[in-house]
């Protein structure tokens, strides 16, 4: 039954529910806009054209994703559309199909999405289905729930029409053998921390989605769950407002629910900029270990306006908009 549906009729029923090619520009960090008097120019429906950011330099990904727009995708399937290049990507170890293993030897997928109306969907380890994104929204629009696990999250894909297939390759099965030869469990900052693909997306409308997908931490313990499906902490997302999405060591992102921290200082007059550096601050204010992990966040509100910020240095995000795609370095807590 789709959520719509099963929210109408339990609400009769008295339960009480309410109801192409692409330019390449490597550009420079943006300049440092933490001044307090700085006032972000948040406006509904801006007359932009569509934009598109992701986590990280996955070029092709957000290129798919700002092309969508310009021919007329909505914010989320954009997302949905640019995020899938990586979980198809087996050269990627850290989304998708060709992921790293846990410690067990099982690729487990997490993924979450969110609309422009505020709905959203999730999918936690997901064995054998690569599109984990698109199967997010299918537990958004099919069903009265908002996350699914394991697998029962399997079960329903097969329904969807999602196929089965084997997410472990040959490379991630190789590496794997050889780290059980001296597994150590480190995180090391910038390469497995590198573990996520969350994407933002404005479209025509002036609509505002986004969508995050993970195979999560290299060799992580079987089960694990980090902040990449957490709607609040990997992803958030108000129409009126903006968006934010997050990459980095999850158990950290959790704790100050990133994502939705992000989005509530653009709701109380931050630029996209300041309120990633203070969601990162949020971080490393209660953690003294923070040189030990990467956190970083990346931003946009209505008016188009974008911002990214981490704590160690080595973190890019990428903006398309008007058929150039940006690689934009993002500044940082911990400079060498």
């Amino acid at each position: 039954m789709k959520r719509r549906t099963f929210i109408k009729n339990a609400s009769i029923s008295g339960l009480g529910i309410a109801v192409g090619s692409t330019t390449l520009n490597c550009d420079k960090k943006p300049k440092n806009t933490s001044n307090p008097e700085t006032k972000s120019n948040i406006m509904k429906k801006p007359s932009i054209s569509p934009i598109a950011i992701c986590t990280w330099g996955f070029v092709d990904a957000n290129a798919k994703a700002g092309q969508s727009l310009e021919n007329g995708k909505n914010a989320l399937d954009a997302a949905i559309a640019g995020v899938s290049v990586e979980e198809e990507n087996l050269k990627n170890t850290t989304v998708g199909k060709g992921g790293t293993p846990d410690r067990a030897g099982n690729v487990t997928l997490d993924a979450c999405v969110m609309d422009s109306t505020g709905d959203c969907g999730a999918v936690v380890c997901v064995e054998n289905i690569t599109n984990v994104a698109a199967l997010a929204k299918q537990v958004m629009t099919e069903t009265p729930h908002v996350m699914l696990a394991g697998q029962g999250a399997e079960e329903f894909a097969y329904t969807q029409g999602f196929k089965k297939e084997q997410l472990l390759t040959e490379d991630s099965k190789k590496a794997w053998e050889t780290w059980k030869k001296s597994p150590e469990y480190k995180p090391i900052i910038n390469i497995e921390n590198h573990d996520t693909i969350g994407m933002l997306c404005l479209d025509k409308n002036g609509d505002i989605a986004g969508a995050c997908t993970t195979s999560g931490l290299s060799y992580k313990m079987k089960g694990r769950i980090g902040d990449s499906p957490i709607i609040g902490s990997g992803l958030f997302i108000d129409n009126s407002i903006g968006g934010a999405a997050a990459t980095g060591l999850g158990e950290e992102i959790m704790k100050t629910v990133g994502s939705f921290l992000i989005v509530e200082l653009m709701r109380n007059g931050m630029h996209p900029q300041q309120a990633c550096e203070e969601a990162v601050r949020r971080v490393t204010s209660k953690n003294p270990s923070y040189k030990d992990f990467q956190v970083a966040y990346i931003a946009i509100n209505t008016a188009g306006e974008t911002g990214a910020y981490c704590i160690h240095e080595g973190f890019r995000y990428m903006k398309y908009q008007d058929g150039v795609n940006h690689n934009i370095l993002s500044d940082c807590v911990v400079k060498t």
